[in-house]
């Protein structure tokens, strides 16, 4: 097998960012200008197709040659951006991208190079942004440019060999990612599901455009109508500006603040700080400060020509634990629906018939904010079936953990809050229902299950909202010895990962827990092979004493809030997080393969939930989807899976 290294250099009128790749590629405008390829390493060579080469025959035959492997750093856009013009097939690619996120690295190859601590002359050039800024995106018309709307290799000869320079060294530094992990291998697995993943993105899914429409339009009236009440409340030119308004706010209420914040102006209105008019200049705050509403003009973006979206998913988005990401819409963070008349609210907004939603509504930007999920329909003639697993993760830390009375649980009936509720304050689980007294447990175990699971304590309870739930502060401790009490195999299992990492990391032990977790490592990273085989990285592994002089397990990795690579600290619970994370994940991997492979249209998936589009009266049926999804893999024999699903004419959540 031959291995094709390959980087793109391209034009399109469609900004990439905001409407993702296939929009961009699909672009009538759209062009390659440089195509820079390597062959098993050699040097690495620049064809510049803006000024007439072409790409050796060769070449074009070896993109779908199945005996040489196409390999790019996101694979995704050069293989998606080669096929419009040259046939080439996914099974043949590989992504260096994937690889680095595999091993615990960035997905950017700037930073990619930069973590790796690769020498000046294998990293990216810095250069890049500019360049591309200057001819790959149409430019204003000037005076000084003649009128131009775009950039030419005429126009800056020494710029465009500086951008061939660039293109290639891209290719360098690609490669030496492969080179430099490749005693780190992508597991075969993992190469079919990223395969899938691709014709998932590339699918796609339909966009009702027309309630997108009316949403945008009621959005921008209310927006208006807001503004002005505002201004008439404060007499401020400008309400929308932060500075004015905490300044108002201040004065009106005499207090300071830090901020304006949707956590700081939820505080204020809950405690009715001030007077009725800040109230009510608040409330409008709260409501004009809606972002999940901006999705709408996200799916504008990105919707192509056939009114579907596409690209909604990035593979291997969160490479501590392999779940997917997403992008675009970002459909992972999605505002819930409880409203119960949904078609009429559809309908409504169609029509932009903004006095019968506030009528029926009231809150007009909350009512287009949980109508987010519905603007996502199937195709003509299908209809939606949505599968989703049944607390999952609760079920998979019960399974490694080998805590058998919530195996039990789940084997049942299912009822985790209530037998949490149950087991910490030893009330018989048939009187925690709705009626009895004893149902007020049910809160104290939900919120227990949903914080403590990871080795959180009283603060987790607070931060998964224990306190607006009605729990006193001061009850919160009790909850956490009780949880802690009646799971003690979780327990002894965040302290097992926790020592058996640091035996690992200190003096090269080679252990393993039930279910084939292992614990291994080499001289510059720890792994913990999963279940399934797949490996979770933590690079340059430290133990570093803290301030109780215990040893602390650090390591480095990109910060998942401000995207620097810099030393993370570790410990049992966040583990064992990881862990549970990650085996959550491959159960959907492997659902999503099974799904693939019986043929169901699969248009995205978020969490532990997919949503395919089926036949209306055809041979598939959300039954068998929820089967396919129930199926253990051959790693999870014992894991107690369950799942539940809708079929709709628009996305919603159950």
């Amino acid at each position: 097998m031959r291995t094709l290294s390959i980087d793109l250099e391209t034009f399109s009128s469609v900004d990439i960012k905001k409407s993702g790749l296939y929009k961009y590629v699909q672009s009538p405008d759209f062009e390659i200008l440089l195509f820079a390829y390597s062959y098993d390493g050699s040097p690495v060579q620049v064809v510049d197709l803006a000024q007439g080469e072409k790409i050796p025959y060769f070449t074009v035959m070896d993109l779908h040659r199945p005996e040489v492997i196409k390999t790019a750093f996101n694979a995704a856009f050069e293989y998606y951006a080669l096929s419009k013009f040259f046939e080439t097939h996914i099974e043949q690619w590989r992504c260096t991208m994937v690889h680095s996120l595999y091993c615990g690295f960035p997905g950017s190859l700037d930073s990619a190079g930069k973590a790796l601590r690769f020498p000046s002359d294998k990293r990216k050039m810095a250069e890049g942004k500019t360049l591309i800024k200057y001819f790959c995106v149409p430019c204003a018309p000037t005076k000084r440019n003649g009128g131009r709307t775009r950039n030419l290799p005429k126009h800056e000869p020494g710029k465009w060999n500086l951008f061939k320079e660039y293109c290639r060294q891209d290719v360098v530094t690609e490669m030496e990612i492969s080179r430099t992990l490749s005693a780190y291998p992508v597991p075969d697995e993992e190469w079919k599901l990223w395969q899938v993943d691709q014709q998932i993105n590339i699918h796609g899914v339909n966009i009702d455009t027309d309630m997108v429409n009316g949403a945008l339009a009621i959005n921008e009236h209310m927006a208006n109508e807001l503004t002005d009440k505002a201004k008439d409340i404060s007499g401020l030119e400008n309400p929308n500006s932060v500075a004015q308004l905490k300044t108002w706010i201040e004065s009106q209420a005499d207090i300071e603040l830090d901020g304006l914040t949707k956590q700081t102006v939820a505080e204020l209105l809950a405690n009715k700080t001030g007077s009725d008019e800040v109230q009510a200049l608040l409330q409008i705050r709260q409501e004009l400060a809606k972002a999940s509403v901006k999705k709408y003009n996200a799916m504008t973006a990105a919707v192509c020509s056939d009114d579907r979206v596409r690209g909604l998913l990035q593979f291997y988005g969160a490479n501590r634990t392999g779940r997917w990401a997403g992008r675009l819409v970002q459909v992972q963070n999605l505002p819930r629906n409880y409203i119960e008349s949904l078609n009429t609210a559809r309908e409504l907004v169609k029509r932009q018939n903004i006095q019968a939603l506030k009528l029926i509504y009231g809150n007009v930007p909350d009512t287009l904010s949980q109508l987010i999920r519905t603007a996502f329909i199937p195709e003509e003639g299908h209809e939606f079936a949505v599968a989703d697993f049944s607390a999952i993760e609760a079920r998979v830390i019960a399974w490694l953990s080998g805590e058998e009375w919530r195996l039990n649980v789940f084997r049942t009936h299912g009822k985790i809050y209530e037998a949490s509720a149950s087991a910490m304050f030893g009330v018989p689980i048939e009187l925690i229902k709705k009626g009895n007294p004893e149902y007020e447990l049910r809160q104290k175990g939900k919120v227990a299950e949903l914080a403590l699971g990871y080795q959180g304590s009283s603060g987790a309870l607070i931060q998964m909202g224990a306190l607006n739930m009605g729990l006193a502060e001061e009850d919160l401790p009790d909850i956490v010895r009780r949880w802690r009490g009646s799971n003690r195999r979780i327990v002894d299992f965040w302290y097992s990962v926790e020592q058996r990492a640091v035996e690992c990391v200190k003096y090269g032990v080679v252990s393993s827990l039930p279910h084939g977790i292992t614990f291994t490592r080499d001289e510059s990273r720890l792994m913990i092979i999963l279940p399934s085989g797949r490996r979770l990285f933590y690079n340059e592994p430290k133990l570093i004493p803290n301030d109780r002089g215990f040893e602390s397990l650090w390591f480095m990795g990109q910060n998942q809030t401000n995207k620097k690579w810099e030393a993370i600290q570790t410990y049992g619970g966040k583990l064992v997080e990881n862990i549970v994370q990650a085996v959550a994940r491959d159960c959907l991997a492997y659902a999503l393969i099974n799904l693939h492979c019986a043929g169901y249209k699969i248009n995205f998936h978020i969490h532990d939930e997919v949503i395919t589009e089926i036949p209306i009266n055809g041979s598939q049926s959300l039954e068998d989807a929820v089967s396919i999804m129930c199926q253990s893999a051959p790693w999870a024999q014992g894991l107690p899976l369950n799942a539940d699903g809708f079929t709709g004419t628009y996305y919603k959540k159950e």
